[in-house]
């Protein structure tokens, strides 16, 4: 969803306008601030989980000029929202003026959080201690209030530069653990090499740097560094390729940008601060949603006790519910794995052993096993069913064009595959096709049936020369076993990919005259993909990744149609010819003689 269209939905939901339509609030995630919330702990699996960010609350501890409510009302959301928030982190500039009565009233708020063992880290802005020391100037009301000594029941808690002023924190979420830096409004050279020497005793971890000062931001949202800020990268930030997103305050407006660190990968570097907006900020958050499935980072950025507040606020009051500009609502695309590979690579899980696969009903599993390079010959049948493959080869093909891979499925139970270089006009490349004596030669599965692979595309599958190659079917056409409906020189079945990458399942089912067809969604290239058509003597559904598709037939079609002949893997055959070999990669397929449950898959 682009700005414009978020923009225009909160519009709609009455945000923005002074005769809002109250009811819409709870389409925001945002519950009522003042609502009696049980505490929920994050769950530390759920591959999503959001990390809560807390910019510059100073003016609302401003001697006698502030007022709790607004961080009070956060703190409440924060520990009780249906986010899955797993850590809050403060920014710096707590307080105005760094006075023993505001750190006073700002410890009561976050007794909130001690008080659940909520885990959260602090660190000192400018305002918060004499803005001219460093991490080296002693004791302080910061100290004595948010000093390490607050933190040693927290469970995230790994302990403090020898000062005070700069911990480390360690979360776990997304079933991996996190390191999390707050450092000083100006961590000294002994303070930096403190960080340095965090992030050396804990490798693996990918870390995110908290700051008071780091980047500013022009009116366009384009963070550039302050002086000090380069000296943090320059020393820290670029050498240690584990600090993947820097959070500061400090400044406003808010911004970011990305920088390419000494190995090469990119750095998020935001800034976010509302002291200069309505009520001090209203105490607002920004929420880092992870979503390691999808690898994207979703943030967002409102304020729990304005939006308590909905049906006595005016226009003005309205307005400051929830920040939409693109440098308050956007989204971060992370490869995690691949960004994380230099210091935490992904351990490849071992291969699963091939009788784990043979389930009740296997008739055929074919495993591709060779080293990487070599071309195919044969594959046998591990089901111990007889359903060996033999290879045929295009004329005019090389050896190479079916060879073995070492590229793989993580989620497959072997570890490599097959590299195939075909295409058509003419027809080249090379296939599989079971023996003439094999037994699923025979067979029609009129009590149904399974029929899964691996497969993934190159990035020139799309190139027009592929469209309608085939991973899996049948020699025979729907004329050779007796069927006139739509094409019958069609196979009388075939899973292929369109010409937009996208599945395919095609029978003349042994109850039809004609063509059954169940149809997925476009494909990503270059990624592996699951697909797996099931039967169960009536309906048939089309699966990708383990997800029904949309466009599955809702008319009864029982088995398939059986012409005589061989079943190819590789190849698309029209009238009983090969018109064309497949293009792509292809991991475990597997066929068994009844419909299995998506758990049954070979995705584990």
């Amino acid at each position: 969803m682009n700005d414009s269209s978020r923009r225009t939905f909160l519009r709609g939901a009455g945000l923005l306008g002074a005769g809002a339509a109250v009811s819409a609030l709870p389409t925001l995630g945002a519950p009522a601030a003042s609502a009696t919330f049980g505490h929920h702990g994050p769950d530390a699996e759920d591959a999503c989980f959001t990390l809560a960010v807390l910019p510059d609350t100073q003016y609302l501890f401003d001697a006698d000029r502030g007022d709790p409510a607004p961080l009070d009302a956060t703190l409440r959301y924060v520990t009780g929202g249906d986010e899955n928030i797993v850590f809050l982190a403060h920014l710096g500039d707590l307080t105005e003026n760094g006075q023993p009565g505001e750190f006073d009233q700002i410890s009561r708020s976050f007794q909130h959080l001690d008080r659940r063992r909520f885990p959260y880290s602090t660190l000192a802005g400018n305002h918060d201690i004499k803005s001219s020391t460093d991490d080296q100037r002693g004791r302080t009301p910061y100290l004595d209030a948010f000093g390490p000594q607050r933190q040693r029941g927290s469970k995230t808690f790994r302990g403090a530069s020898p000062d005070g002023y700069n911990s480390h924190h360690v979360f776990r979420a997304g079933g991996r653990e996190w390191l999390l830096l707050a450092l000083d409004w100006r961590p000294s050279a002994g303070g930096l090499e403190w960080a340095r020497s965090v992030l050396a005793r804990n490798p693996r971890l990918p870390a995110i740097l908290t700051i008071h000062e780091l980047v500013w931001a022009d009116e366009a949202g384009q963070a550039r560094f302050s002086e000090f800020g380069q000296k943090v990268w320059d020393e820290l930030i670029a050498g240690n390729d584990q600090i993947f997103l820097t959070l500061n305050g400090h400044y406003w407006p808010p911004g970011r940008t990305v920088k390419r660190n000494n190995a090469g990968h990119d750095v998020h570097l935001h800034i976010t601060n509302y002291q200069d907006r309505y009520y001090g900020g209203s105490a607002m958050i920004r929420l880092y949603r992870f979503d390691l499935a999808r690898n994207v980072i979703d943030v967002r950025t409102f304020s729990p006790w304005l939006a308590d507040q909905a049906p006595r606020l005016n226009e003005l009051q309205r307005r400051e519910i929830e920040r939409t500009g693109p440098s308050d609502y956007f989204s971060v695309e992370i490869d995690f794995d691949s960004r994380f590979a230099g210091f935490a690579p992904v351990p490849v899980p071992p291969a699963r052993p091939a009788e784990r696969q043979l389930i009740r009903g296997t008739v055929a599993y074919w495993r591709f096993e060779g080293r990487d390079g070599t071309p195919v010959d044969g594959v046998r049948d591990l089901s111990g069913r007889g359903n060996d493959l033999v290879r045929v080869t295009l004329p005019g093909s090389a050896a190479e064009t079916l060879r073995y891979s070492g590229e793989f499925s993580g989620r497959q139970p072997s570890r490599s595959s097959l590299r195939f270089d075909g295409g058509k006009k003419p027809a080249r490349g090379a296939y599989l096709r079971t023996a003439d004596s094999a037994p699923m030669n025979a067979e029609t599965f009129a009590r149904g049936y399974t029929v899964e692979a691996f497969v993934k595309l190159p990035e020139d599958f799309k190139d027009g020369k592929h469209s309608w190659a085939a991973i899996f079917g049948r020699q025979g056409s729907g004329a050779h076993a007796g069927k006139t409906g739509d094409d019958p020189g069609e196979p009388s079945a075939t899973l292929s990919l369109s010409d937009g990458a996208a599945f395919q399942w095609a029978v003349f089912p042994v109850n039809q005259n004609g063509i059954s067809t169940a149809w997925g969604h476009e494909l990503a290239l270059k990624e592996w993909i699951h697909v797996a058509a099931v039967n169960d003597g009536r309906r048939t559904t089309l699966y990708v990744d383990g997800c029904p598709v949309l466009r599955n037939p809702k008319t009864a079609a029982a088995g398939i149609a059986n012409p005589g002949g061989s079943w190819l893997i590789g190849a698309y055959a029209y009238d009983s010819i090969v018109e064309q070999a497949f293009h792509g990669w292809l991991g475990d397929v597997r066929v068994v003689g009844r419909a299995l449950e998506p758990r049954e898959f070979m995705l584990g």
